[in-house]
């Protein structure tokens, strides 16, 4: 029986990425660049994001991910199947990241996926060590490598972030091409840093699924303790984004991914609270997360001809709340384009293309 909380969850993470991502899609190469005197807002939304954002739903989709290569595996007992999958998966990403968007996620997911089909016989002590041991080597290789090379400091109205970005514009195969070394820089990364991440909360994921972690949420004698070290490794973070030292810049991402997997599994709680308990459907976010897929394309689509083709000079006039004003507009346009959708189809475009190219 499909368990209708993990549609709900992925419905959540995937349209919750965007409030992320979206900053990417103008020059990828800087995310978000601040004025030199930012606007309250903008502090405002940062802390916002540091506590419910960052890193939250990239964590709930990986457990996520996990919890499925399980579910699978247990339904078919094919491995040659979940390979085949995650082989088409990759595919997806490599085509997504080099004729798209580099910050792609698909081919991340494929390679961690590999790694962690070794693992799906293990014993839950096993998945629990080696999900903390890939974590917490993804997290000292980050510090190692932000203390070779720490990232740049720029504003928004500066004359060298104003250089820059006309550098980067040009015609559509300037852009792509540009892209495309981006996103081989990525593709180099991946094995440093972004895999190991990705592979321990999957691995968490297989435990929290052996466990009934989507339908039961989290021991009674766990709540309070996931909730306290998640408030604390926010407002650790928290108090770093004020402090400029290079070893506080170094700890910056290890801590969010820190604080992201607990915020993470509070909001997995959550939601399973909300419907075994209080009866919540959710329908809007179930729908979402039966097309996960197909609306992550999607959000690519749509965000590069915005800020790409429409509007690029959104780029130089976007403050926070201009970029989260835009995307809470795409959530609800992808949360009624999902329902609407599956009255009349049984799964999105690129699931099924997914599922008939990996038979």
């Amino acid at each position: 029986m499909r368990n209708h909380n993990m549609d709900i969850i992925r419905g959540l993470a995937v349209l919750g990425l965007m409030y992320m991502n979206a900053y990417f899609f103008g020059l990828f190469e800087f995310g978000y660049v601040p004025l030199a005197d930012p606007p309250v807002s903008d502090h405002i939304i940062q802390w916002l994001s540091l506590i419910f954002v960052d890193g939250r739903f990239r964590s709930l989709f990986c457990i996520l991910f996990g919890a499925g290569l399980y579910i699978q595996w247990q339904r078919y007992q094919q491995m040659e199947l979940l390979k085949q999958r995650l082989k088409i998966l990759a595919v997806f990403g490599l085509l997504h990241g080099f004729l798209l968007w580099a910050g792609d996620i698909l081919l991340i997911y494929a390679c961690a996926g590999w790694l962690v089909i070794k693992f799906l016989d293990a014993s839950d002590e096993r998945l629990l060590k080696r999900g903390w041991q890939f974590l917490l080597l993804g997290m000292g290789v980050t510090v190692l490598i932000t203390l070779v090379e720490p990232p740049p400091n720029y504003f928004r109205d500066s004359e060298a972030f104003l250089a820059s970005y006309d550098m980067h514009r040009g015609s559509a195969i300037d852009m792509i091409a540009s892209n495309s070394v981006m996103f081989l820089v990525m593709i180099i990364v991946i094995p440093l840093i972004t895999l190991w991440m990705t592979a321990g909360l999957m691995l968490f994921g297989i435990y929290g699924y052996k466990n009934d972690f989507f339908c039961t949420g989290l021991p009674k004698s766990w709540q309070l303790r996931v909730l306290l070290i998640a408030i604390l490794l926010c407002a650790i973070r928290i108090s770093f984004e004020y402090q400029s030292s290079l070893l506080i810049t170094a700890l910056k991402e290890p801590v969010n991914w820190l604080a992201a997997l607990f915020t993470a599994l509070l909001m997995i709680h959550m939601v399973v609270t909300l419907t075994t308990k209080y009866g919540f459907h959710f329908k809007a976010l179930q729908c979402s997360g039966k097309l996960a897929l197909t609306l992550y394309i999607m959000q690519t689509v749509c965000l590069l001809l915005l800020f790409k083709v429409f509007f690029p000079h959104w780029i130089l006039s976007f403050n926070r709340i201009e970029y989260w004003l835009l995307v809470s507009l795409l959530v609800l346009t992808q949360l009624v384009c999902s329902v609407i959708y599956l009255r009349y189809f049984k799964q999105g475009p690129l699931e099924f293309i997914w599922r008939k190219l990996a038979r």
